[in-house]
């Protein structure tokens, strides 16, 4: 997107929060769906009871669905950049200029979403920007668009000075 664009192909739709939070939301759906049926295969059960120490054992299973929800992300997200989630809402994860974001930028902006999500979106509310991004996105230099106001890189025209 360094070359000029003509009419509305110039423009760039930020996502609402309200829509990231409802492609999280899906997201979160499918993969604690997927996470809680692996540990019921596993351990043929998903009650939990206290340890001897007086924690709850379900706080292991965090580490493994953080995990589990951070492959979902980069594999997706760097692919296609969509989630499932992100597709239903017409979302899509480029980088600042428009682009396919780099590998780098999608494993820092899902690292963030998966292991540190409200610390990262309690912080990029209060360090916003405007471009609407996490803390973990401004890192990773990504942001996240509405794909139909987002124009196919095939439509694009470019024109010289």
């Amino acid at each position: 997107m360094s070359d000029e664009r003509q009419g509305s192909d110039s423009k760039i739709i930020l996502a609402k929060w309200s829509d990231r939070f409802l492609a999280w939301l899906i997201d979160f759906i499918i993969i604690s769906s997927i996470s809680t049926t692996i540990i019921f295969l596993s351990f043929g059960s998903t009650y939990y009871e206290f340890d001897e120490d007086g924690l709850w054992a379900e706080n292991i299973q965090y580490i493994p669905t953080s995990i589990l929800f951070f492959i979902y992300w980069v594999i997706l997200e760097y692919k296609t950049g969509q989630t499932i989630g992100k597709k239903i809402l017409n979302l899509k994860v480029v980088d600042i200029t428009g682009e396919k974001p780099k590998l780098k930028g999608i494993l820092i902006s899902c690292f963030g979403k998966s292991f540190l999500l409200p610390f990262d979106v309690i912080l990029g509310w209060i360090l916003t920007n405007e471009k609407r991004q996490r803390i973990f996105n401004k890192l990773g230099d990504t942001v996240t668009v509405k794909i139909k106001d987002y124009p196919d890189p095939s439509d694009v025209k470019y024109v010289k000075d």
